[in-house]
């Protein structure tokens, strides 16, 4: 007699019943499976990008936004901090390292990042194809971008305004790819990489345009009123007052990043002393830390009270996340063990009405030579069946909705989350499953055992 077949044979014989039974297990352990690997994940992610950062220096604002955007890329900065502030800081004895990062621009959603060789260092990207950025308006592009953007070396592109791809191309001047990363696991891959200079002088460019095509159509209003006012008498003054005004004004306050309000431009009397403080202007956007020694985390309180900067601990930031978004994944975690505990609930009333239907049939199979524990492994395999069903149905719904979330994730932010290998954690998950199964099989059939063969088969 084969227990398995006439197992099989028996939930095919109801057919909805051992769906419902089936289909309560998948949901409960597809939905703990998915948790695990998006836990893991998400973990390892943080992890990777925040470690050797002690303290990300920015703009007065929310810390974690600091963090989020300084280190993962995945949030608008706080603003822009004054360079020399910055490099002040940097000097600290207490200070190992200090990377400068200047944002504002991207390219078909991937952000343009000036830098220096530090942060390249600190994240171990290799250059996998061509060189790193040298000189201005050369990128050294991650391993994704090249991918995603269909970059290689040698190629030119005008970066957007802001980090939205929909953003005003900065047609004035252009990137040129000087090389590719190799595929690092961390943020470099999605990011294109030059000097801080670089980043400086695209937005001169972009704000010396904005101001002469101001002046322009100023002077053309001007001009076009004083025809209408005045008639032809004042004719020949009219053009040497349109070129006049036409004449590109330097951009206030020097060089300033696209994240803070640019004002008009100054009054012509106040156009020596900007040109004097032009260097003490230049802004950056955030600036990543690390100290010699934990002594050096005692910074951050002068910094907070005595500066226009904001000082942010990731380690902290990123705890106070993982805290929040806990209380929503505990709460799916219940979920879905509730879930499993419905189905062996189920898989219970299923064969238990199951036994009372087939009472006269078991019966018969006691009176032809079957044995009370051969009838008691076939129930059990009937609920084994369903939760190892159950268990491997969940694993691959588990994996596609891993597949769908890492497309989104991937497409809003540029990380991929697509690592399907079994979890360590997912064998307990099939312990826990099989355990259901088989203690949600195992109460209707000890029934088996208090059969009375021949009343049944009297009665029946």
């Amino acid at each position: 007699m084969n227990l398995l077949k006439i197992s099989w044979a028996n939930l095919r014989d109801k057919p909805l019943s051992s769906f419902l039974s089936g289909l309560l297990m998948t949901l409960g352990i597809s939905i703990i499976s998915l948790l695990l690997l998006l836990n893991k994940q998400l973990t390892e992610q943080f992890n990777r990008n925040i470690k050797g950062v002690d303290m990300v220096i920015g703009a007065k604002g929310s810390p974690l936004q600091l963090i989020l955007s300084s280190i993962y890329q995945i949030d608008s900065p706080t603003g822009n901090i004054p360079l020399e502030e910055a490099e002040r800081l940097a000097q600290n004895p207490m200070v190992k390292t200090a990377i400068p990062l200047a944002m504002g621009d991207n390219f078909r959603s991937f952000r343009i990042v000036g830098t220096d060789k530090q942060y390249v260092d600190h994240y171990g990207a290799k250059v996998g194809e061509g060189r790193l950025f040298a000189k201005d308006l050369e990128v050294t592009i991650g391993a994704r971008v090249a991918e995603a953007a269909g970059l290689k070396i040698g190629d030119s592109f005008a970066g957007a305004h802001g980090l939205d791809e929909e953003g005003e191309a900065h047609k004035e001047a252009q990137y040129k790819v000087v090389g590719v990363f190799s595929p690092a696991g961390s943020v470099i891959d999605q990011l294109i990489l030059t000097n801080v200079s670089s980043v400086w002088a695209i937005h001169e460019h972009h704000e010396a345009g904005e101001t002469a095509s101001a002046g322009a159509s100023a002077a053309k209003e001007e001009h076009h009123d004083e025809e209408e006012h005045e008639g032809e008498e004042h004719s020949d003054e009219a053009p040497a007052q349109q070129v006049a005004q036409a004449k590109p004004q330097p951009p206030a306050g020097g060089r300033r990043m696209p994240m803070l309000a640019v004002p008009g431009p100054p009054p012509a009397d106040e156009h020596e002393e900007d040109e004097e403080h032009h260097d003490e202007a230049r802004e950056i956007t955030s600036m990543l830390i690390k100290f010699r020694n934990p002594m050096g985390m005692m910074l951050a309180r002068n910094i907070n009270m005595n500066t226009k900067m904001q000082a942010a601990v990731p380690a902290i930031e990123v705890d106070r996340l993982f805290s929040l978004l806990g209380v929503g994944i505990d709460t799916l975690r219940g979920l879905a063990v509730a879930i499993m505990l419905i189905a062996g609930i189920s898989v219970f009333v299923s064969l238990y009405n199951s036994l009372k239907d087939r009472k006269y049939e078991m019966a018969l199979m006691l009176s032809m030579g079957g044995t009370r524990t051969q009838l008691f492994g076939m129930l059990l395999l009937e609920g084994l069946v369903l939760a190892l069903l159950g268990f491997v149905l969940g694993l691959a719904l588990s994996r596609l909705g891993l597949l769908i979330f890492s497309a989104r994730y991937a497409s809003d932010y540029h990380y991929n989350l697509n690592d399907l290998s079994l979890l360590p954690e997912e064998w307990a998950l099939l312990g826990v499953a099989v355990l259901i199964g088989v203690l949600a099989a195992a109460l209707p059939a000890l029934g088996i055992y208090r059969m009375n063969i021949s009343r049944t088969l009297a009665e029946e």
